[in-house]
């Protein structure tokens, strides 16, 4: 039995599980930290605000 799931979008690979440990793509890992870091800049706004 493969071990390997791969879950794809468009016909490019996400994200890769493998024995239990989960690996992005470039592309998906700058998506995520770039959405990370808009969401603790506009939490750091908020907070200096009120």
């Amino acid at each position: 039995m493969n071990n390997n799931q791969e879950i794809k979008k468009t016909g490019f690979k996400k994200i890769l599980l493998k024995d239990g440990k989960v690996f992005f793509s470039k592309e998906t890992e700058r998506k995520v930290f770039f959405f990370m870091t808009i969401i603790m800049l506009l939490m750091g706004v908020f907070v200096k605000l009120v």
